[in-house]
């Protein structure tokens, strides 16, 4: 799965934010994830799982290398609808408070750039939660897992030579803008946070994984 990520939002100024690393998704959509083209849900709504974990990157100066961050997301509608998703962030428990602070605001949108595109779409953020997270890929199967509420397991689609991975690129609607999506599948989805309304567990739906490189100056 080794491809070059390509950089996006890259302004003119300081560099308020770059980051670098693995994106693991995973939701209630068939396969391929109609919401990636602009297309409405499978069933008229997804669950979903979007996983980051940095290898490199800070965030207004601040290092956050080796944390992570998982959105588990309710959409009720067509994933381009502005303000319509339902949001619980989960933060990386070894996360200090000011790496807690800083990704936060990165991912709520206050830096611009990439992530305040993603961020107009979230109509409301109903936590953030610190918790261990786990976020691994070996030989291609990414696997996640969250506490005792979330475990998801992820493998990729394979060209006709059975070692390139399938790849989505240049589609209207992407969580790693500007880098290619590895296409896959979700052999586990589950997600088990009651208090928040999100309870779900899916066998054999959409998932994406994704190597990326974000970067935002102003």
């Amino acid at each position: 799965m080794a491809q070059t990520a390509e950089r996006t939002g890259t302004g003119t100024g300081r560099t308020v934010y770059e980051l670098e690393g693995t994106l693991l998704e995973v939701c209630s959509c068939g396969v391929l994830c109609p919401c990636w083209i602009g297309e409405d849900p499978d069933g008229g709504e997804c669950y979903g799982i979007v996983a980051y974990h940095f290898d490199a990157g800070q965030v207004d100066g601040v290092d956050v290398a080796g944390l992570n961050v998982v959105n588990l997301n309710h959409i009720p509608g067509n994933i381009l609808t502005p303000g319509s998703w339902r949001v619980v962030m989960l933060v990386d428990e070894r996360a200090t408070p000011e790496q807690e602070r800083a990704l936060v605001r990165a991912f709520g949108g206050e830096y611009g750039g990439p992530l305040a595109d993603l961020a107009g779409l979230v109509g409301e953020l109903v936590a953030v939660e610190r918790a261990p997270i786990s976020h691994e890929i070996r030989g291609g199967k990414g696997v996640l897992r969250a506490g005792r509420f979330l475990e998801a397991e992820l493998v990729p689609y394979l060209g006709s030579d059975g070692a390139t991975t399938t790849t989505l690129r240049d589609s209207i609607f992407s969580t790693v803008p500007g880098s290619p999506a590895y296409v896959a599948k979700a052999t586990r989805n589950l997600v088990d946070l009651p208090r928040h309304g999100l309870v779900w567990e899916f066998e054999g739906r959409n998932a994406i994984q994704a190597d990326y490189h974000m970067e935002h100056g102003r």
